[in-house]
């Protein structure tokens, strides 16, 4: 079989879409040496993060051509059997549709989106979610709140997890330390984040949760370190560290590489995750292959990854995240604790199983177009089914 899958988000740093489709191109070429496979790219260097066997096409990075014309044409003459994309498909597209969407944001939390932009989501993902054969999804939240939104079948939207690229894991400290201390330019400890930097990411509430500890603990030398791409919104959030009192302990590195990032993890004392909303929140499982103690919001699907493996604080209230992180701080016990059960959580996901899976659903699209196989949405109202 021939699969096509949207790979537009590789080499556009768009975070968690690109960290996705790389990962799971990856794991296809490790458990799938049978299939075909074409990667459809925009950027021009993107082909060297899809595996050597896979056949690799160009299209364009403008949307309205990509999903316009070039996507729907290219995965037809290629022969394809099954197109997979992300949260939006092509206008025109004959070929069966697997579609993956992380979560539904843009309708639960639309705050946190521009009106242009969830606007177009409303329409392209209602659109796209109507029309696949297969909705891939990310966590058991986010599979309830598609159902909540949208009139399919139950038996249509699959959980297929995400997992820590295996280039994250446990590494020497005093080897972190010493290329951390290289590049963040202090030599004391430091409390991690990662997220873009975005109101629904909550640096703001961070922040103030950090200045907070401080305070109550001034004996503690830790700085905060917050990687992720500058948005809009990010002068707010530097604002919000420069009048935190604590400024000069308060660190933006911008988009860094995996393999800084490696580093960044394995260096910290502890990594805090105080999103607002997440479909499912990887950051916490790679801190958590890092070896390192993990404190996160109880909201959305976070409490479902840490699932007990980390120290759970409402987001919306700063001295809750301040508590949290004193807690693992000052507590080695505890620390300790949260290290071994969290490097355990983190090899129960990977990215070979979610390729499987991720088979296993575009070989079931593949039958029913052939009619080989029940259709889930026949299944779904058999009689005696319940919806």
């Amino acid at each position: 079989m021939r699969f096509a899958v949207d790979a537009h988000a590789i080499g556009r740093n768009l975070t968690g879409n690109e960290t996705y489709i790389r990962s799971l191109l990856r794991g296809f070429s490790e458990v799938d040496s049978e299939s075909e496979f074409v990667a459809y790219v925009s950027e021009p260097a993107a082909a060297e993060w899809v595996p050597e066997s896979f056949t690799v096409k160009h299209v364009s990075s403008n949307p309205f051509r990509r999903l316009g014309w070039d996507l729907a044409r290219e995965s037809k003459a290629d022969g394809a059997d099954l197109l997979h994309v992300q949260y939006t498909s092509p206008l025109f597209c004959d070929l069966p549709l697997v579609v993956t969407v992380h979560d539904v944001s843009y309708l639960e939390c639309p705050e946190y989106f521009e009106w242009a932009r969830r606007t177009q989501l409303r329409y392209t993902v209602a659109r796209t979610v109507e029309r696949a054969a297969r909705v891939l999804t990310v966590s058991e939240f986010s599979r309830n709140s598609i159902l909540n939104a949208y009139d399919i079948a139950p038996n249509v939207v699959k959980v297929v997890p995400n997992a820590a690229n295996p280039a994250f894991r446990i590494i020497g400290r005093e080897k972190a330390l010493a290329s951390a201390r290289e590049k963040l330019g202090f030599d004391a400890p430091f409390v991690f984040s990662v997220g873009d930097l975005q109101p629904r990411k909550n640096q703001i509430g961070l922040i103030e949760a950090f200045a907070k500890m401080l305070t109550a603990h001034p004996h503690l030398r830790h700085h905060l370190v917050l990687t992720g791409k500058d948005t809009w919104f990010a002068p707010q959030v530097k604002e919000a560290a420069t009048a935190s009192g604590f400024g000069d302990r308060i660190h933006f590195t911008g988009f860094v590489t995996e393999k800084r990032l490696l580093h960044f993890y394995n260096a910290c004392d502890c990594f805090v995750f105080p999103s607002f909303y997440e479909g499912f929140g990887l950051p916490i499982l790679e801190a958590m292959a890092c070896g390192r103690a993990v404190a996160c919001s109880d909201t959305s699907s976070m409490p479902e990854v840490a699932d007990g493996a980390g120290v759970l604080f409402d987001p919306r209230k700063p001295e809750d995240i301040a508590r949290a992180m004193s807690d693992i701080l000052l507590d080695s016990s505890l620390r300790g604790r949260l290290e071994r059960l969290g490097a355990q959580r983190a090899t129960l996901f990977s990215w070979q199983s979610s390729a499987r899976t991720t088979l296993d659903v575009y070989h079931e699209v593949v039958e029913e177009r052939r009619g080989t196989a029940v259709k889930p949405a026949m299944a779904a109202h058999a009689p005696g089914s319940k919806r």
